[in-house]
């Protein structure tokens, strides 16, 4: 039962949200999400602010949800060892291969820190690619970027199921608790309002998200 893990066993860098358009505006985006987040309205924050762009939103939360996970797993990175968690799982019944277009061009069992830093290697890789997340005024996104954003947050998932799944009890020694479960709840209440997320990828932690969404405010 393990999943995730930095080979360094640091979290990256926050990756700083500039995307297509001006700084103001990504601002005011923030300015509302964290408005809206305050107020306890979870499902308000994920709405797509009237007269914004949906590729704009889909960035701007792509690099925040990223920000708040690696530092959720840098909290656990000392507990999360090859020795203690050789693959890369979320319970007993879900394990999760790593692959990608160079290094492992083959599905391969790794251990979890190895996993975690791929994935996040590979994300801000993504982030930084010009191409996909644009940082200058007036360049679109590419034509298939919800595709490209669907595979970020589907493999940013398995962190939080692994944290939960392996992890729980040191979030709650650390006093983590209610900051993952925000986070989380956000983060599930935000690929559903946009589709990102098939739901069978969310099975590990089905009973928790039902009740995570139960408790929201309508």
């Amino acid at each position: 039962m393990s999943f995730l893990g930095l080979s360094s066993n640091k979290a990256k860098a926050p990756k700083k949200s500039s995307h297509g358009s001006s700084l103001q505006k990504q601002y005011l985006q923030k300015e509302y999400a964290e408005q809206t987040l305050g107020s306890g309205n979870l499902r308000l924050a994920v709405h797509l602010p009237e007269g914004e762009d949906l590729n704009e939103w889909l960035a701007v939360n792509t690099v925040d949800f990223f920000n708040q996970i690696n530092m959720l797993y840098g909290t656990i990175t000392e507990f999360c060892t090859p020795q203690d968690c050789p693959v890369m799982s979320a319970g007993p019944k879900y394990e999760y291969h790593w692959k990608d277009d160079f290094q492992f061009k083959k599905p391969a069992r790794v251990s979890a820190p190895v996993y975690v830093d791929h994935l996040m290697s590979w994300v801000q890789a993504q982030l930084d690619n010009e191409a996909i997340f644009p940082s200058k005024i007036g360049v679109e996104f590419p034509a298939n970027f919800k595709t490209l954003v669907t595979d970020i947050f589907r493999r940013l998932f398995r962190v939080y199921a692994h944290i939960y799944a392996t992890h729980f009890s040191v979030i709650v020694s650390l006093g983590e608790e209610a900051h993952l479960n925000t986070s989380f709840k956000h983060f599930i209440l935000f690929v559903k309002e946009f589709d990102l997320i098939d739901p069978k990828e969310l099975a590990p932690l089905s009973d928790l998200i039902e009740s995570l969404i139960s408790q929201t405010k309508n």
